[in-house]
């Protein structure tokens, strides 16, 4: 019997990981290109590109999951 790997085919967590990863990635160019020491929420969200829906829902900005 040989040792042969099987590669599975892509999961939608693998989908969910490389998003989450290209975002990480944006985060550290914005901050690597920012002036001082953080992003502002302000930016945060623009380079998340976090939109806020002004009807009924809104999308919580980044500085509020902190706590």
């Amino acid at each position: 019997m040989s040792d042969v790997v099987t590669l599975s085919a892509r999961t939608v967590s693998d989908h969910v990981a490389l998003a989450e990863i290209e975002l990480c990635g944006e985060l550290m160019i914005a901050a690597s290109a920012a002036i001082g020491e953080r992003l502002s929420p302000d930016r945060i969200d623009e380079v998340l590109d976090v939109k806020v829906i002004t009807e009924r829902t809104t999308v919580p900005r980044q500085g509020e999951h902190r706590g």
